[in-house]
């Protein structure tokens, strides 16, 4: 896992002040971390065009010029007049190594965008809109500078942002670069560190960025065991009966020992590794409730006390209140269905456009209100909750936007949660394992069905 953090003012102070780094050192590094990726990733004499803006953000793409020239073709343009101090300085140093100031965005292979960085907190100007219009529709290969021009502190897009195919970030991982919105523009993210190890610049936080080794797999270590080891999953199945199903065949490969699909009617065409019941066995240890549940539901389903997975129609359903104050429950909605219990648990009334503006806030609001609840919200990157820690989960892709791909990931979550994960650790391995699945998908992204995902689940 990495940090993430909401700003990273006060670790270049922490930095400034243990350390007894200057402001110069540590732009210096912000520039090397680009001036390093470009020189491993692009042959000599390529032609650079960096775009600077008035502010720091500006300072680091001059310093960055002066580094490049000699090696490059290295041209500025300005946006604005640099204002700073250590931005004229640096200004200054390029010109005195020969690097040219042009007036017209030129095109170049390779194009740096300097313009703001993650401390935007107003509406771009004309000017500035125009700029990254413009650089939008150079064909060059493209690097954000700290963050992509046009997301603010918040990781909000008011009217435009600079595309980016990489961002290289400045000391630590930002809350801003993780919105879902984010994800169309960022390109691949890499931390550059700023003059120490980001072990000694950082520190702790609650937020959390996770990588793919944090995946742990329910690899049967013992021997001598039988299927009652590895738990009993039980899906509640509803009107829509092919939702429920896919959770039983999720949940069955990834290691629970049993499944059953609780259901008033039998179901004639059913896999025959999963049985069936018109009530919870006694010795289930999880259920999955809510996938293509529909309008009815059977409340004795609700009144156990068994770990529970709850995603899809119980989301608009007032019954859910009752489970926010137990410890053994996870929540998995899609931003339509947050929207809908943050109504029913009276925490906001808010459409979706303004949670998925910010996404981080809610999340908290809801964690603050019910800490013993662990819950993911679904998106581009995914976001889970417990108590006050949040974990982010940025696989996520496109392939998945299908109809079914969410009752896979309660059947997987289901499955380890039967099998004795933490809930929490139950959704974080879950949703590793969903979204890693999805990328390892071979063909055209837009094929990916869902028994297919289970496939791949299967060879993790």
């Amino acid at each position: 896992m990495q940090y993430i953090y909401n700003e990273v003012t006060t670790l270049d102070k922490r930095a400034i002040s243990k350390y007894k780094l200057t402001e110069d050192i540590l732009m210096e590094n912000a520039a090397l971390g680009i001036y390093n990726f470009i020189t491993k990733t692009f042959t000599k004499n390529k032609n650079i065009l960096i775009v600077c803006g008035s502010g720091n953000n500006g300072a680091d793409g001059i310093t960055l010029a002066r580094l490049l020239y000699g090696e490059y073709k290295v041209k500025i343009y300005l946006s604005k007049k640099t204002k700073s101090p250590i931005g004229k300085r640096q200004l200054y140093r390029a010109k005195k190594v020969g690097v040219k100031i042009i007036n017209k965005l030129s095109q170049s292979d390779i194009l740096v965008d300097c313009l703001f960085g993650t401390g935007l907190n107003r509406k771009l100007d004309y000017n500035s809109n125009k700029i990254i219009h413009k650089m939008n529709e150079h064909k060059s290969y493209k690097i954000a500078c700290d963050i992509p021009s046009g997301i603010n502190h918040n990781g909000q897009i008011q009217t435009i942002c600079f595309q980016a195919d990489t961002t290289i970030t400045m000391g630590a991982l930002k809350t801003s670069l993780f919105t879902d919105i984010s994800k169309n523009f960022t390109g691949k993210i890499h931390v550059a560190n700023l003059g120490i190890a980001r072990d000694k610049y950082q520190v702790k936080t609650n937020i959390f960025l996770l990588n793919k080794s944090d995946l742990q797999l329910p690899i049967r270590q013992l021997q001598s065991t039988h299927k009652g080891n590895f738990g009993h999953l039980g899906v509640i199945i509803g009107e829509k009966k092919g939702a429920g199903l896919l959770t039983c065949e999720a949940g069955f490969s990834f290691g629970c020992g049993l499944i059953t699909a609780i259901t008033t009617k039998e179901i004639q065409k059913i896999s025959n590794d999963i049985m069936q019941n018109d009530k919870i066995p006694q010795n289930t240890t999880a259920l999955c409730i809510g996938m293509g549940l529909g309008k009815k539901l059977n409340k004795i389903y609700l009144n156990n006390d068994i770990a529970k997975v709850i995603d899809a129609d119980m989301f608009y359903k007032k019954d859910i209140l009752k489970l926010l104050d137990k410890k053994n429950i996870i929540l998995t909605p899609h931003p339509k269905e947050f929207c809908s219990l943050l109504k029913l648990s009276k925490i906001d009334n808010i459409y979706i456009e303004t949670l998925q503006n910010n996404r981080f806030k809610y999340l908290k609001l809801f964690i603050n209100k019910y800490p013993k609840i662990t819950i993911l919200l679904k998106g581009a990157n995914v976001l889970i909750a417990n108590k006050n820690k949040i974990y982010v989960n940025n696989f996520g892709n496109s392939s998945l936007s299908k109809g079914g791909s969410g009752d896979v990931l309660s059947g997987l979550i289901g499955s380890l949660l039967a099998q004795g994960y933490s809930p929490i650790n139950a959704t974080i391995n879950g949703s590793l394992a969903h979204t890693l699945a999805a990328l390892n998908y071979k063909d055209n992204n837009y094929s990916l069905t869902p028994s297919q995902l289970i496939k791949e689940i299967k060879s993790l």
